[in-house]
């Protein structure tokens, strides 16, 4: 029986998770103010979480709640009734990484499944077993297993047992992301979603009797960043993943922009459906398109992580900067006899070549004649936040299509001639 992967997304707020779910997500995850591992993202409310559930189910689609901080004995006593809030909501299960936890979710909300957080560290298959002899549904596996390591867990585990991991998105250095440096530095813990990211700084040695001297670690002209982990993009091998056995291909990112959301994930949409049309093949091929959405989002150096081996994660990168050579323009909130009505979010001008994102995953260039504000009064650009206009497009565009356009050059901007949008070599 064809075992068919479920593409899950991720959603840092209610508009997050209307993209996710427009987009081809089959799940998305989210949290709540307390207990999830992103504190930087908007959350839900209970209110906008049970908004969100009622938006995804009507669409067939399923919301897990994160709940995978290591709580302190105080946010034990407010745990219970997070827990029944959720549950009153709706959501389809609780993603934890604590014992306790677990267990709380045993006993206020026996009717929800659990999966085991990738925080728990699962690196085998006795653990896996464990999880799912205390009654997890679920495992979302530590990212430094490699595809090999992937299949030996899923043969030795109940096929009950769901297995989730991670296919595209930001990495950590540290072992499952348990890195105590930002709350050493910083005084925010990353263990409790509040990361300052110091992986991403750039480093100089100094040593006690040479005060004010710094000397750069490494041999690169712009720096050490020792620390700095490329990101994870797994789609080039996509098939691969799913032929190992895994049950949900999970996207990172609840702290990133609902574009970046709506983008990766009508690009892996692509790529699984690419899969699913021929499981059997052994010749899987991904479609050019994908590879070039997936370099129209902001994103660093992408790596195929630890798939292959970890001689192969490439994690040690050479800049903290972002590769953007595209930027979002503005959404479009309806469309007829012709004309789209949009809203701003950039500039761009009359003459300037821009590029529809619909929902399908479908590209489609536009060079607008002419833009008319709300007025009906026609200008040459949309310089004004959150402004609302018309252009003409004779193709019908669907609600929730995003704008974008090719990144201009800053005067005087010395362009990196190593961020090339390429896909990692690693990922060919």
């Amino acid at each position: 029986m064809l075992q068919i992967p479920e593409l899950l997304a991720p959603a840092g707020d209610l508009e997050r998770l209307r993209y996710a779910v427009c987009y081809g997500a089959d799940a998305v995850y989210c949290g709540m103010p307390e207990f999830g591992m992103r504190s930087a993202p908007a959350n839900f409310t209970p209110e906008q979480l049970e908004e969100g559930v009622i938006f995804a189910h009507a669409r067939g689609r399923k919301v897990y709640l994160t709940l995978n901080t290591l709580p302190t004995n105080e946010e034990a006593d407010r745990l219970p009734e997070a827990i029944r809030q959720a549950a009153k909501a709706g959501v389809d299960a609780f993603i934890v990484a604590d014992l306790g936890v677990l267990d709380a979710c045993k006993t206020y909300a026996p009717e929800i499944d659990v999966h085991m957080s990738t925080q728990t560290g699962i690196t085998n298959y006795a653990a896996a077993n464990a999880c799912y002899k205390m009654g997890a549904k679920r495992v979302v596996l530590a990212r430094e297993l490699s595809l090999t390591d992937i299949a030996i867990l899923r043969d030795k585990t109940p096929p009950e047992l769901e297995i989730e991991a991670f296919v595209h998105g930001a990495m950590c250095m540290s072992v499952s992301g348990r890195c105590l440096l930002s709350n050493y530095l910083t005084g925010r813990d990353a263990n409790r979603g509040q990361c300052a990211q110091p992986c991403r700084w750039k480093y100089y040695l100094s040593e006690e009797t040479r005060p004010g001297q710094l000397y750069e670690i490494g041999e690169g002209e712009g720096g050490s960043y020792i620390l700095n982990a490329n990101d994870l993009c797994t789609a080039p091998f996509l098939d691969l993943i799913c032929k190992a056995g895994v049950d949900s291909l999970k996207i990172e990112g609840r702290a990133k922009t609902f574009y970046y959301v709506a983008s990766v994930t009508a690009a892996y949409r692509k790529a699984l459906d690419t899969y699913l049309a021929d499981p059997m093949s052994d010749d899987f091929e991904l479609p050019q398109s994908v590879l070039e959405e997936l370099t129209r989002t902001s994103h660093r150096h992408y790596s195929p992580g630890f798939y292959f081996g970890p001689q192969q994660a490439r994690q040690n990168t050479d800049s903290a900067a972002y590769i953007r050579d595209w930027e979002f323009v503005g959404t479009v909130d309806d469309w007829q006899n012709g004309v789209a009505s949009c809203q701003q979010r950039g500039k761009w001008s009359l003459g300037d070549t821009i590029e529809a994102l619909t929902p399908d995953g479908s590209c489609i260039p536009l060079a607008p004649e002419w833009i008319k504000n709300e007025a009906g009064e026609e200008v040459n650009a949309t310089p004004h936040p959150m402004m609302r206009y018309t252009i003409p497009c004779e193709k019908e565009l669907m609600p929730y299509t995003l704008l974008r356009a090719p990144k201009k050059p800053v005067p005087g901007e010395i362009a990196d001639p190593d961020a090339d949008t390429t896909i990692c070599a690693g990922c060919q």
